[in-house]
C-alpha cells in the first residue's frame, strides 16, 4: 500500500492516551486489479469448532470429510453447498452490480460431477451448468459459470458435488469470482474495542491467517478505548508482525462505539488519494468469519453505485440461528430491529420453516433500512456526502448514519451470507445503563429523519414508563425521564460525545436498588429457600382493563403476592404488578434482579415523568430544530478532530 510516511503500526505506541500524528497514516490508492476478483470463496468447515459444518455444505448422501478449504467425497456421495455459508447470493448480485456472469472454479482430484444449481424465489432449484471428472491423477481445475440473469426478485446460487460407485472426489480452492472493476478500491478494516482484549486479539489473528485472500484489504485500524488494551496480550507483538503495516493501533479516549469506529473513517478519509475507498466496521467480540472481508468489499467494489454494504448477525451461543435477514426501525415509535417483510428471524439456518416444510433459506431479496456495525462496510463517497456519524457514543449511530445516507441516495444492502457470531442480544437484560443511550439517541435520530410526530411520541413514552413502574423498574424509569431530559437540552448534550453522560446515567442508576444483579442463592433479607417461582397468565385479551386496574391496586399498595420468583420470559408488567417483591431471573441468565414496591418512589418517578414529556410536546418541535441546524456540525471533521484530542 503506498505511503507518504510510515504508518502508524502497533509497534508505534500512543502518547498519553492519544492516536499518533495524522501524518504517519499511510494513504489509500486505488488499485489495478491483477485478474479476476475474488467475490467469496467455497468453504466446507467454520473458522471454530463450535460451529456446525453444515452451514457451509451438508452431506446429503453417503460419506465425505469436510475441512475448511477441501472436501473428499468417498463412493456414492453427495455434498451440496446450498447453505448459508455455500450460497451465493445471485439476486443481491444481480440487483445491485453491472455484472454478468459469476464463474466457479475448484481444484480436483479423482472421479466425480459437478454442477452449480440456483434457486428462485419460491426456492425451486434448477441446474444451471455442470461437468464430470474422470480420473484425474493431478490436481486440474474445473471452471463453471453462470449468468446472473433470472435472480431479480430473489434466489442464489451453488455448487454441488457427486461420485458414483467406485469413485473418489477430492475438490479444494473453490472461487467464485467475476470480471473486476477497472480499479479495485483500497479497504479497511476498523476494530472498535474497548477492555475486551482477549476477543479483540483473537479475530486479528483470524485476519492474519486469511491474509493472502484478502486482496483488498489494505489496513487495519484497532481504535482501542480501554484500560485493559490489546498490546499487554502475549500474543499482540506476534499477530503485529504477521499483518505488518496493514496494522494501525491507535489508543484513544473511550468515546463509544460510535467514537471507535469513526475512527476508522476518519483516518480513511484524511488520508486516501481518491474517493473511492471502503471502510468496514467490525465488532471486537464477534467470533468472525473472515470470508466476510472478501464478501463486502468485492460486491460493494461492484456496486453500480456506492452503497452501505452491511454483513448479517448470527446468534454466538445459537451458532445455528440468524438473527435477522434485514431490518429496519420505526423511527418515530423508537422501535429498532424489525424484521423486514419476509425476513428470516431468529431462524434455525439447519431447519426448516414450520409453515412452508421448506429450508430456513433466505431466498426472497430484501431492501434493508439499515444494517448493525457488527459488520458493516462504508464508502468513502457516504462521508464526502453526509459527513460522519453523530457523536452518539453508543446505540442507534448505525441507524441514524444509514437513514441519513439514504436521504442523500445511498442505500444500504443487508448480505446473505455475509455473517459473523455475535453475542445473542435477547441475552443482554433492557434493564441497564446503556438505556439511556437507546431511548436519547432514537429520539434524535426521530427529531432528525421522521415526520416526528410528538404526539406519537409523547404516548410511546408515556406506555414505556407506566409499564416500568407497574413493573417496580424505578431506575429504568429514571433513565427513561433523564434520557427525554438531555433530548430537550438540545445539541449541546452531544459535546464531549457521551462521557459525562454514561457517568452520570450509572450515578442515578446506583440509586435504585433493583438495578444490580445478584446470585439466586445470595439475594439481600431473603433467605434462598423462600423464594418460589409463580408463573405468568397468559396476555392478556383486555390489556386497557388490566392496565387500569393494576394502576389503582399500584395506587392502593394492594398485591396478590407478597414475594415471588419470576422467571425473565414471563417478566410482563401484568404479572409483576401482582407483587409486592419480585425476584426476577436477568436475561443474562447470570443471576437475578430483586425489585420491591416503593410507593413514594412511584409517584415521585411518576409525576417527574409526566412532567417532562408534556415538556416534550411543547418544546419538541423547537429542539428538533436545534438539532438539524446542529447536524453539519456535529458529524463534522473538525468536530471529530476535537473530540479525538487531535
Amino acid at each position: 500500500m503506498p505511503g507518504k510516511a510510515a504508518p502508524a503500526t502497533a509497534q508505534q505506541p500512543a502518547t498519553n492516551g492519544k492516536a499518533p500524528a495524522s501524518e504517519e497514516q499511510a494513504l489509500f490508492s486505488e488499485h489495478t486489479p491483477q485478474g479476476r476478483l475474488l467475490a467469496q470463496r467455497g468453504l466446507f468447515a467454520g473458522p471454530s469448532d463450535v460451529v456446525s459444518k453444515d452451514l457451509y455444505s451438508d452431506i446429503t448422501e453417503g460419506v465425505a470429510s469436510r475441512k475448511r478449504e477441501s472436501v473428499t467425497l468417498e463412493p456414492s456421495a453427495r455434498v451440496s453447498g446450498n447453505t448459508y455459508f455455500g450460497r451465493f447470493p445471485a439476486s443481491y448480485w444481480q440487483r445491485w452490480t453491472n455484472v454478468p456472469a459469476v464463474t466457479v472454479e475448484a481444484t480436483v482430484t479423482g472421479s466425480g460431477h459437478l454442477a452449480v444449481r440456483a434457486s428462485d424465489v419460491e426456492g425451486e432449484p434448477r441446474t444451471i451448468s455442470a461437468t464430470s471428472v474422470e480420473n484425474a491423477k493431478q490436481p486440474r481445475t474445473v471452471t463453471l459459470e453462470a449468468k446472473l440473469d433470472k435472480f431479480y426478485d430473489g434466489g442464489a446460487l451453488w455448487l454441488d458435488l457427486e461420485t458414483e460407485a467406485g469413485e473418489r472426489l477430492t475438490v479444494s480452492d473453490v472461487r467464485w469470482t467475476v470480471e473486476p472493476p477497472a480499479k479495485v478500491r483500497p479497504t479497511a478494516v476498523t476494530i472498535c474495542t474497548m477492555n475486551r482484549a482477549d476477543d479483540c486479539l483473537h479475530n486479528l489473528q483470524a485476519l492474519a491467517d486469511s491474509l493472502p485472500a484478502l486482496d483488498t484489504l489494505d489496513a487495519i485500524y484497532v481504535a482501542d478505548q480501554g484500560t485493559d488494551t490489546v498490546d499487554s496480550r502475549d500474543g499482540f507483538a506476534e499477530v503485529a508482525e504477521r499483518l505488518g503495516a496493514k496494522l494501525h493501533y491507535i489508543k484513544q479516549p473511550n468515546l463509544g462505539g460510535a467514537g471507535g469506529f469513526t475512527r476508522g473513517l476518519y483516518e480513511v478519509a484524511g488520508h486516501t488519494e481518491t474517493e473511492h475507498a471502503n471502510v468496514l466496521f467490525m465488532d471486537d467480540d464477534v467470533l468472525l468469519e473472515p470470508d466476510l472481508v472478501i464478501r463486502l468489499t468485492a460486491f460493494s467494489n461492484r456496486a453500480a453505485n456506492p452503497m452501505i454494504v452491511g454483513g448479517q448477525m448470527l446468534n454466538l451461543l445459537h451458532p445455528n440461528q440468524l438473527h435477522v435477514g434485514a431490518e429496519y426501525a420505526r423511527l418515530n415509535t423508537l422501535e429498532p430491529g424489525q424484521p423486514v417483510a419476509h425476513s428470516l428471524t431468529t431462524a434455525d439456518l439447519l431447519g426448516v420453516d414450520e409453515e412452508s416444510g421448506k429450508p430456513n433459506r433466505q431466498e426472497r431479496r430484501l431492501d434493508a433500512g439499515y444494517n448493525g456495525w457488527w459488520s458493516c462496510l462504508i464508502p468513502y463517497e457516504v462521508v464526502k456526502e453526509i459527513g460522519y456519524p453523530m457523536p452518539f457514543f453508543f446505540q442507534w449511530d448505525d441507524a441514524e448514519y444509514s437513514y441519513r445516507a439514504r436521504a442523500h441516495g445511498f442505500p444500504t444492502v443487508t448480505l446473505p451470507g455475509a455473517g459473523v457470531w455475535h453475542a445473542d442480544f435477547h441475552w443482554k437484560d433492557w434493564d441497564e445503563w446503556h438505556r439511556y443511550f437507546n431511548l436519547r439517541n432514537s429520539i434524535i435520530t426521530a427529531a432528525l429523519h421522521s415526520p416526528f410526530d410528538l404526539n406519537v411520541l409523547s404516548r410511546v413514552l408515556m406506555a414505556q414508563l407506566v409499564r416500568y413502574l407497574l413493573g417496580m423498574q424505578y431506575g429504568l424509569s429514571a433513565t427513561l425521564i433523564k434520557a427525554v431530559e438531555d433530548f430537550l437540552e438540545g445539541p449541546d448534550i452531544l459535546h464531549d460525545g457521551g462521557v459525562a453522560a454514561m457517568k452520570e446515567i450509572r450515578e442515578i442508576r446506583a440509586q435504585y436498588p433493583e438495578t444490580k444483579r445478584y446470585p439466586a442463592t445470595d439475594v439481600p433479607g431473603i433467605a434462598s429457600n423462600d423464594i418460589g417461582i409463580i408463573n405468568t397468565a397468559p396476555r392478556p385479551s383486555m390489556q386497557r382493563l388490566v392496565l387500569l386496574k393494576r394502576i389503582l391496586n399500584r395506587v392502593l399498595g394492594k398485591h396478590r403476592f407478597a414475594l415471588g420468583a419470576i422467571p425473565s420470559d414471563e417478566a410482563h408488567w401484568w404479572h409483576v404488578s401482582l407483587f409486592e417483591t419480585a425476584v426476577v431471573t436477568d436475561a443474562s441468565q447470570e443471576g437475578v434482579r430483586v425489585r420491591r414496591y416503593d410507593r413514594d418512589r412511584m409517584f415521585d418517578l411518576a409525576k417527574r415523568g409526566v412532567r417532562t414529556i408534556q415538556r416534550l410536546r411543547k418544546e419538541g418541535r423547537a429542539v428538533q430544530a436545534q438539532y438539524k441546524r446542529a447536524l453539519p456540525e456535529l458529524t463534522s471533521r473538525d468536530n471529530w478532530t476535537r473530540l479525538y484530542r487531535l
